[in-house]
Parts: C-alpha cells; structure tokens; sequence
C-alpha cells in the first residue's frame, strides 16, 4: 500500500488580503464538498491524472503587514457578498490554522534592516514552516497590493522593491515562485543569476482576471476576420485594497502595462486608446471594467463593440491561485525548472508565451499532457 505525499505548503505574500483569505476559505470548501471547483481549471477533466497535489493537501501560511485575523476577514468578505453566507464559521477551523502560520511581513516604515537581513528573516519563516508542518515543500504566492515599477534596475533608494525581497526569500528558502501581481518579484535583475542558478519553477506575472482575459479572446478575434481596430480604451472602477494601491499613478502604470501588452502582442502594436483606473471605495471587492473598441469594416463602414465587465476581484483570482501553485508544483516535481511560459493562460503579462488566449489555453492542455506522461 503506497503512503500519501507529503502535504503541499502554499506562502501566500499579503496573507489576510482580499484574495488570499478567499483562496483559504475556498479551498477548504471545495475540499470539503461545501461548494463545487467552480473556476478551477485544475479541476477540470483535461487536468485528472496529472499529480497534482489533492486540494485537501494544501497547509496555508504567509507574510503580511496588516493584523486583522483571517477568520474576521472571511467574516468581512461574507457581509460584502463576497463569500457565501455562512462559510467562515464552516470553514472557521482552517481559518484559524491558516492565520497562526501568517508571519509579520515588510519593510515596515522605520525597520532599519537591509535586504540581505529582510531576506534572511522572510526565508527563515517559509523554512520554519515547511518542516515544523512537515510538507514536502512550498509555494510563495504573491498575492499583494500592486507596487509601483521601480526606476531602472533599482528603486530610488537603491534597494529591491518589497516583491523582490519576497521572491529573493523564495529562492534561499528553495521554493517554486507564482507572481500573481504586475510587481516586479522575480524580474528584477538582481535576481536574475540567482533564478537561473536555484534549479526552481517560477511563473507570472499578474493574474488575469477581467478585463485583459476578455481582450485576449476579442482582439485575435478581430485580427483573424481581418477588421482593423482603429482605437482601444478602457476604465476601470475598482474598490478595495486594489482600488487604494492603484489610486498611485505609478502603481496604475505597473498594471497598465499588463493590459496592454495584449493589444500590442496581437496587433503588432497598440491601437490609440488608453486604460483609466480609478478608486472607489465603496465597490469594496467588487469591480467593474468598461471598453470602447472602434473599429472598421468592408469597405470602411466605422462600428463600435463596448463591452462592460463586473466581477468580484477575489472570487475570480482564488481559484486561479489554487490553480498556480498546484500546477508550479508539479512542474518542479518533473524536473520543470526557470520560467513556465505554458502558464501564460493565467497571466496578462506571461513569460514568452503568445497573448492569444485560445493559443495560451492549447499551450496549458500540453503541458498537462506533460504532467500526465511523468506519472
């Protein structure tokens, strides 16, 4: 009789936000047969046989700087519709688990400790809890708030920006890597020997979820019926920590550049038009994303397709994240090591990967048909 694997750690960076406490509460509910793997790809039938770590497996911990409790987040979450009535106190025990293994996260204003020392502390965390929990390794999400781009190869202060201490914990504490944020994480160049170096499975960046998912089916759309899109723009209202962060001009442009990297991948070069995004606070988790796509026809007749897109953020990205770390580690299981650009269909800004989602899609049914030959 064959023993179970060891269970699978999944370090979520910005642990008792939006979507990490939606991807413990979810998790657990899916495991437990609360609610069905709406939204999991991994879930999916082309995805059975590949290994991938049982959702029951999953032990959660992570970094944060704020200390609200995971369990009065689930509880905040459910009063905002964002997730079902009832669920935290169902799923309240591995809540609680999940928030004891919640470390304090950084660089705090006035921590006078450098990058080597913040590295340091953030590896030793992961490391403490692979083997106190006895996992047979890890995956560090970056779940954060959006940061802005730092200037040239370094921030302005001349150290890594927050998400690059936390994918340089990663790589000392020997853990695969998903960057589910347009932050910079394993991009920096600082980093870039040591990636190469470290043997690991790494994947990113910036989760897509809403508006560029939509764009990455409608632009190949009309390129392939050979309609010339004269203007693309676009506005998105958003709530939350997500809406506050990209009140930032600089943060807004770290995520504009993921959405419009699509139109300029598939079109050759982006259409005139801009993304606005704007902070309403009251939306809370929720969003809402507007696009106005002019466009021309046979013998030039001018037409205008708008779409409008509402969503809630947390509840579209969670079983994304799920999907991420288990198929990241799997892939490092195989011997599947530096970037994943089969991954591209969870991203708006993958690593050399087409930006054409049925292309991406194709691409990830290979690789799951890697995944299952390895078996």
């Amino acid at each position: 009789m064959t023993s179970a694997a060891p269970a699978l750690g999944v370090w979520l960076v910005g642990a008792r936000g939006s979507v990490a406490t939606t991807v413990v509460a979810g998790a657990a509910a899916v495991a437990a047969g609360l609610h069905p793997a709406t939204g999991m790809v991994t879930e999916t039938p082309p995805f059975a046989d590949c290994g991938l770590a049982p959702l029951g497996s999953l032990v959660f911990g992570g970094h944060d700087t704020v200390g609200c409790p995971l369990p009065k987040r689930a509880e905040q979450l459910a009063a905002g519709g964002v997730l079902p009535h009832g669920l935290p106190a169902a799923v309240g025990a591995e809540l609680t688990a999940a928030d004891a293994e919640i470390r304090p996260g950084g660089p705090q204003p006035g921590d006078t400790r450098s990058d080597e020392e913040l590295i340091d502390a953030f590896a030793a965390d992961i490391t403490d809890f692979v083997r106190r929990r006895g996992l047979g390794g890890a995956v560090v999400v970056n779940v954060a708030s959006t940061e802005a781009l730092p200037a040239g190869a370094h921030s302005g202060d001349g150290r890594l920006p927050a998400s690059s201490l936390y994918a340089a914990a990663a790589l000392r504490a020997g853990c695969a890597y998903v960057n589910f944020t347009p932050s910079t994480g394993m991009h920096h160049p600082a980093l870039a020997d040591e990636a190469e170096a470290s043997g690991l499975t790494w994947t990113g960046r910036d989760g897509k979820t809403g508006q560029t998912l939509l764009r990455s089916v409608l632009a190949p759309m009309f390129l392939q019926r050979a309609l010339e899109v004269r203007a693309w723009s676009g506005s998105n209202l958003l709530g939350g920590g997500d809406g506050a962060a990209l009140a930032d001009p600089a943060a807004a442009a770290a995520k504009n550049a993921g959405k419009e990297r699509v139109l300029a991948d598939v079109f050759g070069s982006a259409p005139q038009g801009e993304v606005h995004i704007d902070d309403v606070p009251s939306l809370g988790d929720w969003k809402t994303a507007w696009d106005h796509i002019a466009f021309d026809g046979f013998l030039g007749t001018r037409m205008v397709l708008q779409t409008i897109w509402q969503g809630c953020d947390s509840a579209l990205a969670a079983p994304l994240v799920i999907d991420l770390a288990r198929l990241v580690a799997r892939a490092g299981e195989v011997g599947l090591t530096g970037p994943r650009p089969e991954l591209g269909f969870f991203f708006k800004d993958p690593d050399g990967a087409s930006s054409s989602l049925g292309e991406q899609f194709t691409h990830l049914l290979s690789f799951a048909e890697r995944l299952r030959a390895t078996r």
